[in-house]
């Protein structure tokens, strides 16, 4: 088992397979030029799973594939096959643009994975092609059709910004109810890297624009969920990922692992130990006590905080290299 300074039990992993993205969303890297890390400078799949398979042995219990993009990355139905094939009872899953989805759904269901995080940010080509910087929403929709049609389950994330697509937050709900899948809506998280002034919307503003159209019920966190649930009246479930919240990070039991071998401890701090030498050696013991040192010294909160007025909370994190 493993467990943090804050005697929290650190049970998933996620792992960015690289920070390349076919995308250039506002809220992410609106004016990265489109290049990437040289190959050398990355774990391969085979280092990748080295560690992973170790923390697997030490209690990691949930894996998650991100980016970047990370259908990007060739050959990545191999490698989720090699985590799959160590632990068939890992919870192995993946998140996604969907916008590559449509061609590799079914050779991701065969190797392993499970359950697929989809963002969906608009219904409306023009403003998916303003968020994104690209036409995008046709193939999207198809990604999320055929990993439905080959039985992976989905969830849809959707991040509601304002003056562009906070007036289709009740749209997308009905989207996914339609479809019997759970939407996520989560709090733009500021960082350095975004669009200027780019304001995203506080959870209880989310929350008000659901119940312009429906009466809803509180659920409440579920185990180390980040997402806090809410109901309907007719049962359907959906989310809310408010990190401005206290408690957002008081169940925290995250870790995660760039494409290039560094461990970071939370999303928001710069702070980051790598693994790279080790498991290039081969040395996998001595991953095995970066990734101790790593959770020993997991701060206990970030540093957002639930105000209206978030200018002075500003993360310099790329989320592209760490997946979200």
């Amino acid at each position: 088992m493993l467990i943090d300074g804050h005697n929290r039990v650190v049970n998933y992993l996620r792992v960015s397979v690289t920070e390349r993205c076919n995308f250039r969303c506002q809220y992410c890297m609106p004016d990265k030029p489109f290049s990437w890390v040289p190959r050398e400078n990355l774990l391969s799949f085979e280092e990748l799973f080295l560690f992973i398979r170790a923390a697997m042995d030490e209690g990691i219990t949930k894996v998650r594939i991100t980016g970047g993009e990370p259908l990007l990355r060739e050959g990545l139905d191999k490698f989720i096959e090699m985590i799959y094939n160590h632990n068939p009872d890992v919870d192995l899953a993946l998140t996604t643009n969907g916008y590559l989805l449509k061609q590799v759904a079914g050779k991701l269901k065969e190797a392993g994975l499970k359950r697929l995080n989809i963002s969906l940010d608009s219904l409306r080509p023009e403003t998916a092609r303003q968020i994104a910087q690209k036409d995008v929403l046709k193939d999207v929709l198809a990604g999320i059709d055929e990993a439905l049609a080959v039985g992976l389950k989905v969830k849809i994330n959707m991040v509601p910004l304002k003056g562009i697509n906070d007036d289709e937050i009740v749209d997308i709900l009905d989207f996914c109810k339609a479809r019997g899948i759970e939407v996520r809506f989560i709090e733009y998280m500021e960082n350095a890297l975004a669009k200027d002034n780019l304001k995203g919307l506080l959870g209880k503003e989310i929350l008000e624009k659901v119940k312009e159209k429906y009466v809803i019920k509180k659920v409440g966190r579920e185990g180390s969920s980040p997402s806090f649930s809410y109901l309907l009246e007719d049962g359907y479930k959906f989310g809310l990922i408010d990190p401005h919240k206290h408690d957002f990070c008081e169940t925290c039991n995250r870790i995660r692992l760039t494409a290039e071998g560094y461990l970071i401890p939370c999303l928001y701090f710069d702070e980051a130990m790598s693994i790279k030498d080790a498991v290039q050696a081969g040395d996998v013991p001595r991953a095995v006590e970066v990734l101790k040192t790593v959770l020993r010294d997991k701060p206990k909160e970030n540093r957002w905080s639930d105000t209206a007025d978030q200018t002075n909370e500003t993360s310099s994190r790329a989320f592209y290299e760490t997946g979200g």
